[in-house]
């Protein structure tokens, strides 16, 4: 299978990008998409053959995920059934025969960090819910994590030791996930690439320059690792201050 995530920071703002061009090119089994902010009805899409699934946010334009599937789930969840963290639309799990696909979008801890215990929060609530999934099937999580893992998966580590998505507790979450039983997918096929980022910042017209994040992943339980044919980085395409990121799974 062909497995796509991408942060399009907006529905609507990406189709007037070439999007469905993206979708009908990308060869992909599954698209999932993070940051869609819409409402249910709000933006209509010609997608073919891909079935359509969505988790909305109830605050209007704001947060919100999607997944678009050639292959028909066996289920659908929506949230982790925790209501304080399910009112942003930010998880969205589809069961297929040989996995649960977790397409998620996790909480910013915002400039000042004042969502950093929020998100502590957050990611063990998350952990919790990909493993007891796991006690089921393995898990493949894929979508905008908000958090850059190591040094080499940003341009200036240094600079940005307490910036949100690079600070020590956000990473050790991360760790914390990676211990439960899973890989992150690009660093398991390219251990030592730099300069691979996911993100980049319009403010500063960073993407010029790439001086980018790798906030974006594809994490595998250990018990699909030898089924990763591939991963990688599209950063070629356009249309959010996101890339998209793939996976290759030899898996149904």
């Amino acid at each position: 299978m062909r497995l796509i995530s991408w942060n399009i920071n907006g529905l609507r703002a990406v189709l007037k990008k070439g999007f469905l061009d993206f979708v009908k090119e990308s060869g992909a089994d599954v698209i999932s998409l993070q940051e869609i902010k819409i409402k249910e009805g709000q933006a209509i899409l010609d997608l073919g053959s891909y079935e359509e699934y969505y988790n909305y946010a109830q605050r209007a334009g704001y947060s919100g995920t999607a997944t678009f599937t050639l292959k028909t789930p066996l289920s659908v969840t929506r949230g982790m059934g925790i209501q304080e963290h399910d009112n942003e639309g930010r998880v969205l799990t589809l069961e297929y025969d040989d996995f649960y696909l977790i397409n998620v979008y996790t909480p910013n801890s915002k400039r000042e960090l004042e969502r950093l215990e929020y998100r502590g929060i957050w990611d063990d609530a998350f952990r919790s819910y990909a493993l007891n999934l796991e006690g089921k099937k393995p898990v493949v999580i894929c979508g905008d994590l908000n958090v850059a893992h190591q040094e080499i998966d940003l341009k200036n580590p240094a600079q940005n030791r307490r910036s949100a998505g690079f600070t020590d507790e956000e990473r050790e979450k991360f760790t914390h996930l990676l211990q439960a039983g899973y890989v992150d997918s690009f660093r398991h096929v390219y251990p030592d690439v730099k300069d691979a980022y996911t993100w980049w910042s319009y403010i500063t017209k960073a993407r010029e320059r790439n001086a980018g994040w790798r906030i974006d992943y594809f994490v595998v339980s250990d018990r699909l690792k030898d089924k990763i044919k591939d991963a990688g980085i599209l950063n070629q395409v356009m249309g959010s201050d996101h890339c998209p990121v793939y996976l290759e799974l030899d898996a149904q």
